[in-house]
């Protein structure tokens, strides 16, 4: 079984501060083109956010908050992997909440774990499909003090990288109001 994370855990500086989860995109919100996109891929889905759980009520999936206070997104993988174990699940599909274009087949194209999803030879650490069982692993990592880089423990855990071809970036991240804007333009295209 595959379940999915939805990161939405960043802190949109970029758009003045903005809950990327609720930035909208032709008047809908990321995390629901997300949605979209992932609920036929998996067989469930949770949320790794912090602060206040309730603004994602209406969507009624877990939200989990980061095991790793400060340690990045890895952090929220770590939530996401022990969650993953608790429902029996053998990997879990991370994506972030600002890519709402991935790939239809995201999931069965990362398959078997380990894995992340490149796009023109650009890997995004974070659209990645992970082992259950590299939890133990990713704790050691996160102990020490120190950078906690995706890309680091993707190559320590030897995922492989699986390329996508499309006409723009599946992976495009939503960064700023001009991400944005490029993003509108790239739903139309």
């Amino acid at each position: 079984m595959i379940a999915a994370l939805i990161l939405a855990g960043g802190q949109g500086t970029r758009l003045g501060g903005a809950d990327k989860a609720f930035v909208t995109l032709d008047g809908i919100p990321l995390i629901s083109h997300l949605l979209t996109r992932l609920t036929p891929q998996v067989h469930r889905i949770a949320i790794s956010a912090n602060g206040d759980a309730a603004r994602f009520a209406e969507f009624g999936l877990p939200v989990l908050p980061d095991l790793h206070q400060g340690k990045g997104p890895l952090a929220g993988v770590a939530a996401g992997l022990a969650w993953a174990a608790d429902i029996g699940a053998a990997a879990l599909l991370t994506v972030p909440v600002d890519t709402p274009f991935i790939p239809h087949n995201l999931a069965e194209r990362l398959s078997p774990a380990p894995s992340v999803g490149c796009y023109q030879g650009r890997q995004h650490h974070l659209a990645a499909l992970w082992p259950v069982d590299c939890l133990p692993m990713l704790e050691r990592f996160l102990e020490p003090e120190g950078k906690y880089k995706v890309r680091d423990f993707l190559k320590l855990i030897h995922a492989r990288q699986v390329s996508f071809n499309a006409p723009y970036d599946p992976f495009m991240n939503i960064n700023t109001p001009d991400d944005l804007a490029a993003a509108s333009w790239a739903e139309h295209s």
